[in-house]
């Protein structure tokens, strides 16, 4: 019998108790973890090691969250969590925009935490249909790749990014609420994901869109969700 590899998380964090706390659930619940205590040290790591899950911490020395998300997604699509003690909208938005999966606020409950964790990879692991291929105008997304193509050019995309256009996709024309859409990334819907879903969409429509304020692909319907417009 083959023994499974624990999936490896680093914690960029400069709070050494709260480390501590993370390291002691997160190896719990079978995580394995490694501890960086600046941005620049998380970043020396990411390029030297895989990971399979990034925790930021935005207030870290050397360099700060927001400036090591945007490093990382210059080279991987590997989720991101924030864990901030800047609760403003503007933070949680701009982390978002920038490429963070998930932003939760401190103090936090370590196992909800641990939830997010869990929730944040399964839609970075993707359907596991072996080579299914769905086509919606110009829009293809192979789910075994994890990738969609736009006029056969990738677009780069966050796995949440990823999920949510999947979702769409596989029923263009039909209206997803924001909770359809919270719940389907998270299991259930949750304080603030509404948000979320917006800000989610928002940068979809920067990737997909020839005029994002004008979108020909991603249409919000007012009062009650989204929907991928089948046909041009």
């Amino acid at each position: 019998m083959i023994e499974e590899t624990k999936q490896k998380i680093l914690i960029a964090e400069d709070d050494e108790d709260i480390v501590a706390v993370l390291e002691m659930y997160l190896a719990n619940s079978g995580f394995e973890t490694v501890a960086a205590y600046d941005g620049l040290e998380a970043l020396n790591r990411i390029q030297k090691e895989r990971f399979d899950l990034c925790l930021v911490d935005i207030m870290m020395p050397k360099m700060n969250g927001f400036d090591l998300i945007r490093r990382i997604r210059e080279e991987s699509q590997m989720p991101i969590l924030v864990l901030s003690a800047r609760k403003a909208d503007s933070d949680k938005i701009l982390g978002l925009n920038i490429g963070a999966d998930d932003y939760i606020v401190k103090p936090f409950n370590p196992l909800e935490v641990t939830a997010r964790i869990r929730a944040v990879m399964r839609r970075a692991q993707g359907r596991t249909h072996a080579a299914k291929i769905l086509h919606v105008r110009d829009l293809k997304a192979d789910l075994s790749e994890m990738c969609v193509y736009r006029d056969g050019q990738a677009l780069p995309l966050t796995p949440t990014e990823f999920k949510i256009l999947v979702m769409l996709m596989e029923q263009p024309d039909r209206v997803f609420t924001k909770e359809q859409i919270a719940a389907s990334l998270n299991g259930t819907a949750l304080d603030g994901d509404e948000n979320t879903i917006m800000v989610h969409m928002s940068h979809l429509r920067e990737k997909i869109e020839d005029e994002p304020k004008r979108p020909a692909y991603l249409i919000t319907v007012r009062g009650l969700g989204y929907k991928l417009k089948g046909k041009a």
